[in-house]
């Protein structure tokens, strides 16, 4: 599923249903995880990461209708999560606050009732 997901990741970021869908199959990847010291913690790290960078490079775009404000917060926490996805797989911190950062947004992403 994270090989199948992986690819998912680095297509054009879509729907908010799409995306939500994506953050939430990457954060139970992440908490699933007990350390960042084996293959299957670097895949679910590195997984979030080209989620990341993935939204980077979409925000960067002239394209993204997004307001300029929230592209530019958009922007500072994926390049806070491409540097602290290093401190992680280096086992200096740990996986909690990229957690963190996915369910906060994922709130944002999920339906209103």
């Amino acid at each position: 599923m994270m090989q199948q997901s992986l690819s998912a990741a680095s297509a054009p970021v879509g729907s908010r249903e799409n995306e939500y869908r994506l953050f939430s199959d990457i954060t139970a990847a992440l908490t699933a995880l007990d350390t960042a010291t084996n293959a299957t913690a670097a895949d679910a790290l590195e997984w979030n990461r080209r989620l990341w960078l993935t939204l980077q490079t979409d925000l960067s775009s002239a394209a993204n209708a997004m307001p300029d404000d929230l592209k530019a917060k958009m922007i500072s926490l994926a390049v806070w999560v491409d540097r602290y996805t290093e401190t992680v797989l280096q086992g200096e911190a740990t996986i909690e606050p990229l957690v963190e950062v996915n369910r906060a947004i994922m709130e944002g992403l999920a339906p209103q009732a």
